[in-house]
């Protein structure tokens, strides 16, 4: 069901680009220096963009746990966005009215994101579809609500020219956002499976961040125009840019620490102390349970430092754990093996946060933060499904994990694992 009705608005999008350059054509670009200098913005708005739609996150082709998508990863061409839906609230131009309408608008936006965008599919590194879909659906929706109250002279009437039409821009954008929000939701979920509730909860969170000053800077370069003229496009577009840049650098600082600390994970591997791609299995459950839990993206990062790096104690250790399976330790060994990474852990200079997952892993759940409770059930199945305990594999170790319910493994988290391997065809679940 939800896959069709994904289909379905991509199909909506693609009859309305198709109706709007076909109308476009037909009946010429009203006002073209204004359409072309919106263009070269959108334009180069595509060329300045990210070369990836979604970060690596955490756990990135690891199964279930393919990282959360940050925030500044949801916007990968911020000066684009803004641009369009500049032109798409655009009223006056150096105080003379502009008459293109919602058609022109979206012809306009897509034919310079199209032309934006051919380097990076050169590069094999074009957008992908659903956000095409999302920003033609957002522009659209925009326009709409704007172009025709304005062209009829309604606005006028209302608003006037006066600071009464700043709110209801924010306003109007607001609305935007909030039903882009839904929309990419919505075809996240039927993408991936996920439930429709955790996916708005992330993509309402990204809406403060780089999102805000998209909105932000769309409204202000149609106010400026208005006044100004087309001189307000590259005034008001510089801070976004400049904002574009830091988040680029903010994502770089948070890869090369991602990429330390999986490299440090890895010691217990190479060591011999852990099976291959444990961390990385446990980082991408703990995630993928976490997402599922409603964890916000600071939680999230935590989480994964933290389950990376869970096992890091056992480099301590003189003699090593069977095949690396702390979850068949009596409780004292596993809390001194978790003492002893979180001591690691605070030598690394990552956030406190993550050495207090480390060390609690081993306590009663009702003893641990939330995080703590995640890395230990993610933990305790990978070991117990990959481990000669279990033959049968992973059903008979979700089964284990039940019986420990009562004291050592939340039974909301157990079952969330359990919601989400059946998600991805991983196991045939029991009913709890």
């Amino acid at each position: 069901m939800r896959r069709a009705l994904a289909w379905a608005v991509r199909l909506a999008a693609g009859v309305l680009t198709a109706f709007a350059l076909g109308h476009t054509l037909w009946n010429g670009v009203v006002e073209p220096g204004i359409a072309l200098a919106f263009g070269v913005l959108i334009t180069l708005g595509e060329l300045a963009r990210r070369d990836t739609l979604d970060g690596p996150g955490p756990g990135a082709g690891a199964g279930p746990g393919s990282g959360p998508v940050r925030a500044d990863d949801r916007q990968p061409a911020p000066l684009g966005s803004a641009g369009a839906l500049g032109y798409a609230l655009l009223g006056q131009n150096a105080g003379n009215p502009t008459h293109h309408g919602v058609l022109q608008v979206v012809a306009v936006v897509v034919a310079a994101a199209l032309l934006g965008t051919v380097p990076h599919i050169a590069r094999g590194r074009g957008p992908a579809l659903d956000h095409v879909v999302r920003r033609v659906l957002a522009v659209a929706f925009a326009a709409a609500c704007f172009q025709p109250l304005y062209n009829s002279g309604r606005l006028d009437e209302l608003l006037g020219q006066g600071p009464a039409l700043v709110p209801f821009l924010l306003c109007l954008l607001g609305l935007t956002a909030l039903c882009d929000a839904m929309l990419a939701a919505a075809l996240a979920g039927a993408r991936t499976g996920r439930p429709y509730a955790p996916l708005l909860r992330d993509e309402l969170r990204a809406l403060l961040g780089i999102g805000s000053a998209i909105c932000a800077t769309g409204v202000v370069i149609a106010l400026g125009a208005a006044v100004a003229g087309l001189w307000a496009l590259p005034v008001f577009s510089v801070p976004l840019l400049l904002t574009q840049l830091s988040f680029r650098r903010i994502s770089a600082i948070r890869t090369t620490c991602r990429q330390t600390i999986t490299s440090l994970a890895r010691a217990t591997e190479i060591a011999g102390c852990t099976r291959p791609g444990h961390a990385r299995r446990v980082a991408a459950l703990s995630c993928a349970v976490g997402r599922e839990m409603g964890l916000s993206e600071r939680e999230l990062t935590v989480l994964e430092y933290a389950a990376l790096m869970h096992d890091i104690g056992q480099l301590s250790l003189v003699d090593p754990v069977p095949a690396g399976a702390t979850a068949a330790l009596p409780a004292a060994e596993a809390r001194r093996i978790a003492g002893l990474g979180g001591e690691v852990v605070r030598q690394t200079g990552v956030p406190a946060e993550v050495a207090v997952v480390v060390e609690r892993q081993a306590e009663p759940y009702r003893e641990q933060p939330v995080a703590a409770r995640i890395v230990r059930v993610a933990n305790a199945y990978d070991d117990l499904a990959g481990g000669a305990r279990h033959p049968g594999g992973s059903l008979e170790a979700l089964e284990q994990l039940r019986l420990g319910t009562g004291r050592e493994y939340q039974p909301e988290v157990v079952e969330c694992l359990a919601r989400i391997l059946r998600r991805d065809g991983i196991t045939a679940v029991r009913p709890g």
